[in-house]
């Protein structure tokens, strides 16, 4: 089993209670005839639904944060990125409830209606609320929503030179999936990096994939994010006309092609990826959930940004000892700008160390690996050769001593114990500052 799994292992056990035991408001809102009541309710349905990865003080920092793209928005300043009120203005109560409610697409923000609902919503809403001062002392100022443009082909056509006049292609492309994109890399407030939607995939729009859906997107702008509000740039028709074409550009999703265009579509995929190396390793990286293992963690579970892939998170291993993340950084000395790709490919795929000894199967699930194409390593390998080096020096694994390790497997084959296995918080390795 991978690291990755592990640590996923224990949200998914975590988000499992969230769903099976959390309260739901049929017990707590029963105490929600006053003002104390509605505020124990909405806490207690935060704190068991919602903490894991917003934070128990609504700032974003569950313990789940890690690994979610995109990071779980922090509360605390106010901004909220789908409303139904003008650019830098606090939502509606019905904004906060639609986003609860119908959670917000490709994102890990389920619909929670089956779950929180009546009091228990309207509890959690303004307990949300609570934590940005700005709820108490400014109002909403919802927009007016002007009379929808039907779509039709003058409508779409207008709509493509309002996407030209706005420059939308320099962050989604001029065909709307961003092959051609000028800005990349970009991020939010907070300085976490944001994937810009493509707008051939409709399903993936966070809001929703309707005309009005996308209307509201560029009519209100999404705060927090480079996405401005473009009222003053444009009127309200060309804005719909701009939302019909958008809606236009769609593309067939592969559930509903046949089995060739399934396998032209998978291949034009291949060769994309061929010409964007970095960028698909780097997709690989996130999607493996590498960054979740060679990374340092704190106390409370948070990455600590500076050491993202320079390891030094350190597992124990029941009766295998303990091994630290290897530095994945391109440092020379403490990392993996010594190693040859092919001695990379072997880490990876084999479990074979630079020394040529053998790695167990987890936490680095390599077995797990073995089947990656050449393609897929050499981008894995190429972005990871593009990662800043960062110096932190990995200690060997430590096994334990002959008579630890022949109890430890007594318990594990005799007496049927499981083995456990955990990691530290902290960086087992030398960083820079400890350098000699």
């Amino acid at each position: 089993m991978s690291s990755f799994v592990l640590r996923a292992a224990i949200v998914i056990a975590s988000l499992w209670g969230i769903f099976a035991a959390s309260p739901s408001g049929t017990a707590l809102a029963q105490n929600a005839q006053t003002d104390d009541g509605m505020k124990a309710l909405g806490k207690a349905v935060f704190e068991g639904r919602c903490a894991i990865c917003h934070g128990m003080q609504g700032d974003g920092k569950g313990v789940a944060a890690p690994l979610l793209a995109p990071k779980p928005r922090s509360f605390t300043e106010g901004k909220f990125k789908f409303r139904s009120t003008e650019s830098g203005t606090i939502p509606l109560d019905e904004d906060i409830r639609r986003s609860v409610s119908e959670g917000l697409h490709s994102t890990a923000m389920p619909d929670w209606k089956t779950f929180i609902g009546g009091d228990s919503l309207t509890a959690v809403i303004e307990y949300v609320k609570m934590f940005s001062p700005r709820f108490r002392s400014e109002r909403p100022k919802a927009v007016n929503i002007s009379q929808p443009v039907p779509s039709s082909p003058s409508s779409i056509n207008a709509g493509i030179k309002v996407y030209a006049k706005l420059q939308c292609a320099s962050c989604h492309g001029t065909d709307g999936n961003g092959k051609d994109a000028v800005a990349k890399d970009l991020a939010d407030d907070w300085g976490n990096a944001i994937p810009t939607p493509k707008l051939t995939e409709p399903w993936t729009f966070r809001r929703g994939a309707s005309a009005k859906d996308v209307f509201l997107d560029v009519r209100t702008g999404i705060d927090g994010t480079p996405m401005p509000s473009f009222i003053g740039s444009a009127t309200d028709q060309e804005l719909w006309h701009l939302a019909n074409y958008v809606i236009s550009l769609g593309r067939k999703p592969v559930w509903s092609m046949d089995a060739g265009e399934v396998e032209q579509f998978y291949a034009g995929l291949r060769r994309e990826e061929s010409l964007n190396k970095i960028e698909h390793g780097k997709t690989l990286v996130e999607m493996r959930g590498c960054v979740s293992c060679h990374s340092t963690f704190d106390a409370k579970g948070m990455l600590v940004d500076e050491m993202q892939l320079a390891g030094g998170l350190k597992w124990t291993l029941g009766p295998y000892g303990t091994a630290t993340t290897m530095n994945l950084t391109s440092d020379k000395e403490t990392g993996i700008g010594d190693r040859t790709d092919e001695e990379l490919k072997r880490a990876i795929t084999k479990g074979i160390r630079k020394d040529g000894s053998r790695m167990i199967p987890f936490p680095m699930g390599w077995t797990a690996y073995a089947n990656l194409t050449e393609s897929d390593l050499d981008a894995i390998i190429a972005y990871l050769r593009s990662v800043p080096p960062v110096y932190n020096k990995i200690p060997p694994p430590e096994p334990l001593g002959f008579m630890s390790y022949m109890w430890a497997k007594f318990k594990m084959l005799i007496l049927k114990e499981d083995i456990v296995v955990y990691s530290s918080p902290g960086n087992a390795g030398a960083a820079k500052e400890a350098r000699p």
